[in-house]
């Protein structure tokens, strides 16, 4: 008997449950008060029923409100499908069906998405009777039947396309063997949407690339080739999509296509629809990291050139021209303050690169074009100057209004071409620049922020010519061009300028001294005038100054100008406000650079951070007492914070530390659930166990094995910054308490040896601060390491002579020296690693140290008789060898 047989609906469940779906479509109704009764209704085990039977059935209900039935229950099957009874399981297979062929388009492509969701929870293997249906509709050659069956299968293909490659029971072939014939016989459909459905699910599986697609690959790049100009943009886009991808996974199968498919490309690049336009841009940076010959590229570089250039005018209707208008007396949006986050402190080499080039964040054809040109520079080099240059000169040279948005797309073409063709424009740097620095002044915003942006691109260069005077004069016009356009009126020209202004100061660092105070009058002013979003700029360009000029800024005539403001605004943020985030790093950076000048301002700073750490973990537990919100970043940067201090006032900070108590909130920091708090707790734990163990003593032990717990995990790759800091916390801690730390050594010993002989894969800081602490362990105990020194000696002695010379280097080989003294014969086989990490140093400034180098080689080569030492050496190449020249063997 049939299931629909099974169960029916009850009249009045019917009218209630339409009634309440037709209100929550309608604009004014209460949706909170729908939403309780709807769910109140969930409850029912046969609530799912009754909106299929309105989805399916409802025929003379308005489709809106059928189609509000099929999305609640498509919402309700994600979650609750596998716990429903087998027989309303099998109800809502069997009526979403019949309904791949309804007249109406929406219940079509929203039986489509409910379909999708039922083979993401059961699979193919588990809807006995789809693999039919949907092959029926297909081969009908009703419209209405193909189009439905078409978009749940797009869907399917787009949501689990793995689904279609696994074996299904008690049938012949592989789904997709025979979906996939089908699909390439719709590329050729009279309709639109069967060309672009099934173009668009084929694409689906380019990056998974089955057999079944490998096997038919000449059978779709025809296909590509047929619908290469369809008329319709959607179909076009995808061909482009399609192409692209190829490229990226495949590129062999296009090889011999290429240059007929770069031809294409170049075309559709030029193409009317801008959304395929921009589909086929991004052709040029996957064809570049395909590592196909550039040659096969660059005879069309002549023609791809231009276009890139016209595409990179603004559109007529880019957002940034509206928002260009905004001058500072414009409120801020909410929508304008874009989500901020802050990156946990990391001791060690990170290995991020952080690239904030791009201006504005929507990806748009202007962007890609310029991207693309970026790469071109850097593959081409200064072979696309002769094309490019005539183009980007003549553009410049018109002065009109009309024609703005051509100059202001050959500063950014400058501006994008700047890293990748600098050995040809080194030259014509100060025309460059010259040409540049009156449009600073430009009456036209956009014209103002792109010459900032490209001015920073240029910075490096610029900074290394100061050392001849018309360079320093061009360092300092720039300079002064940039100030003076950070107090601009225009809200996007003022971001702008910070934004270039902080880059300029990264190359620059101490060259920035002499013009101290000008840039700190400049940057406070704007810091008075600025609203809440450029204002974070200013921060940054602030904390950025004091980075890069460090102790130069410890005069009470630059303090002067400098703190009184950020104080003031200090005091008027609430610890409720999240505008603090940016003033807590920007302290920070102040802190660091004065050091112990910054004991003026230390305390209420100190204490406003343990404040926020408290109300933070109180409001973890009980948010209504704490009276504000949980948010980690207040803890995370409040430490951070206290890491810059202690980093800054040094032993200064203990009188601060004894009065508090911060030990006992970092300790609770240290085991948060939290990635983001445990690493900047364990940072701390390091910067404080440098300037002031005394006072973390009493809880030692809880730190240690709070810090040991990081490293013991098997989920290390995901938390490897927390894992890096608990390792270099616990090397700081064990140099200042000695044999206090001895409970942990072996455990601690044996969570790092297992990175130091698998390093693949694993974050360069945490192999150096691996062998950095198993070092210090060897240096205070080395009665308890030693004995197990042959197990890793060779992967750590590897590790070891990474490292550049420093005094955690140092540290490591008074470890490596106390082993060796403990237990000569432990190192015998890794003899040659350990002669190899002794030539990694430069010089080993400490006199001491190179002493007990000396005195283990010398060891060594007495220990080993009838010519074991000179088989050793001979084993070591030259250079090596020269290095060990200096330790007298």
């Amino acid at each position: 008997m049939a299931a629909s047989v099974l169960w029916q609906p009850k009249e009045e469940g019917l009218r209630e449950i339409c009634g309440l779906l037709e209100q929550s479509i309608s604009p004014n109704s209460d949706k909170s008060l729908i939403w309780q009764q709807l769910q109140h209704y969930s409850q029912f085990p046969d609530f799912n029923n009754y909106l299929t039977f309105i989805f399916a059935h409802a025929e003379g209900t308005p489709v809106e409100i059928r189609q509000a039935a099929g999305l609640l229950l498509k919402n309700n099957l994600r979650n609750a499908f596998k716990s429903m009874s087998p027989s309303n399981q099998q109800y809502i297979k069997s009526e979403l069906l019949p309904s791949l062929g309804a007249a109406d388009r929406h219940i079509r492509t929203t039986v489509g998405t409910i379909i999708s969701v039922v083979v993401q929870q059961g699979g193919v293997s588990g809807w006995r009777g789809l693999l039919q249906a949907l092959l029926q509709c297909l081969d009908s050659n009703d419209l209405n039947h193909m189009e439905g069956a078409m978009d749940a299968l797009s869907k399917i293909c787009e949501d689990i396309p793995q689904e279609l490659e696994l074996d299904v029971p008690g049938v012949a072939e592989r789904p997709i063997n025979v979906f996939l014939p089908r699909l390439f016989k719709f590329f050729q459909s009279p309709h639109a949407s069967l060309r672009k459905l099934s173009l668009g699910s084929v694409n689906q599986f380019i990056m998974l690339m089955p057999t079944a697609l490998l096997q038919s690959m000449d059978q779709y790049l025809q296909g590509l080739f047929v619908l290469a100009h369809d008329s319709t943009a959607e179909v076009r886009k995808l061909v482009c999509a399609a192409f692209v991808q190829l490229i990226e996974v495949r590129p062999s199968v296009l090889e011999p296509h290429l240059g007929n498919i770069i031809e294409y490309m170049l075309q559709a690049n030029k193409d009317t629809d801008e959304e395929v336009a921009l589909e086929a841009c991004e052709f040029w940076s996957a064809y570049s990291e395909a590592q196909f010959r550039p040659e096969s590229l660059s005879s069309f570089l002549p023609r791809l050139i231009p276009v890139l250039l016209s595409n990179m005018v603004y559109a007529e209707d880019d957002e940034s021209l509206a928002d260009a208008e905004e001058d500072e007396s414009f409120p801020d949006r909410d929508q304008d303050l874009k989500p901020r986050f802050h990156a946990s402190r990391f001791h060690g080499a990170d290995d991020a690169e952080d690239d904030d080039d791009d201006i504005v964040n929507i990806w748009n054809l202007r962007k890609c074009s310029a991207a693309a040109l970026d790469i071109f520079s850097n593959v081409f080099g200064d072979d696309i100057l002769p094309t490019l240059m005539p183009s980007v000169q003549a553009k410049l040279a018109s002065t009109d209004d009309a024609t703005w948005k051509e100059r202001e797309a050959a500063v950014l073409a400058l501006g994008a071409i700047a890293e990748g063709c600098i050995s040809g424009l080194y030259p014509h740097l100060p025309e460059i620049v010259s040409f540049l620095i009156p449009l600073l002044d430009d009456k036209f915003p956009l014209i103002r922020s792109i010459t900032c942006w490209t001015l920073s691109r240029y910075s490096k260069f610029i900074v290394q010519g100061i050392g001849h005077p018309k360079g320093h004069e061009q360092f300092d016009t720039i300079l002064m061009g940039l100030l003076r356009r950070i107090l601009d009126t225009n809200k996007r020209v003022q971001e702008a300028a910070c934004s270039a202004f902080a880059t300029l100061e990264e190359e620059a660092a101490e060259e920035l001294a002499p013009r101290l105070e000008v840039i700190l009058q400049h940057l406070l002013c704007a810091f008075g005038r600025y609203q809440k979003r450029n204002l974070r700029i200013v921060y940054d360009a602030i904390g950025t100054l004091a980075d890069a000029v460090g102790g130069e800024l410890n005069q009470p005539r630059y303090l002067d100008i400098l703190m009184p403001p950020l104080i003031a605004k200090w005091q008027q943020l609430s610890n409720a406000d999240k505008d603090l985030f940016p003033l807590l790093e920007c302290f920070t950076s102040i802190a660091q650079a004065l050091g112990p000048g910054f004991s003026q301002f230390a305390e209420p700073v100190f204490q406003r951070c343990i404040n926020l750490i408290q109300t933070q973990q109180l409001a973890k537990v009980d948010a209504v007492s704490a009276g504000v919100q949980y948010d980690k970043e207040f803890i995370v940067c409040s430490l951070d914070l206290l890491s810059g201090l202690a980093e800054g006032l040094g032993a200064g900070i203990e009188t601060l530390v004894a009065q508090s108590n911060l030990r006992d909130l970092l300790l609770q920091c240290c085991m948060d659930d939290t990635c983001d708090v445990r690493q900047s707790a364990l940072a701390l734990l390091g910067d404080l166990a440098r300037v002031c163990p005394a006072h973390l003593r009493p809880r030692l032990s809880e730190f240690l094995n709070a810090a040991t717990k990081q490293l013991n995990t098997p989920e290390l790759k995901e938390t490897v910054s927390v894992a890096n800091n608990a390792c270099w916390a616990i090397g700081e801690l064990a140099v200042k308490v000695h044999q206090e730390i001895s409970p942990v050594v072996m455990t601690v010993v044996s969570c790092l040896v297992p990175i130091l002989q698998h390093t693949e894969g694993i974050n360069k800081s945490l192999i150096e601060n691996s062998a950095i602490t198993l070092g210090r362990l060897a240096w205070v105990c080395p009665e308890l390491v030693s004995p197990h020194m042959e197990h890793f000696m060779q992967s750590w002695c590897i590790a070891l002579s990474m490292i550049r010379d420093d005094i955690e280097k140092e540290d490591a080989f008074r470890g490596l020296c106390a082993m060796v003294r403990a237990n000569p014969s432990g190192a015998l086989s890794s003899l040659v690693y350990m002669c190899k990490a002794i030539a990694s140093w430069h010089e080993i400034r400490s006199e001491d140290l190179h002493n007990e180098v000396c005195q283990v080689l010398l060891g060594y080569k007495q220990m080993l008789r009838n010519g074991a030492w000179e088989q050793c050496m001979s084993a070591l190449d030259p250079p090596v060898k020269d290095k060990l020249s200096k330790y007298q063997v």
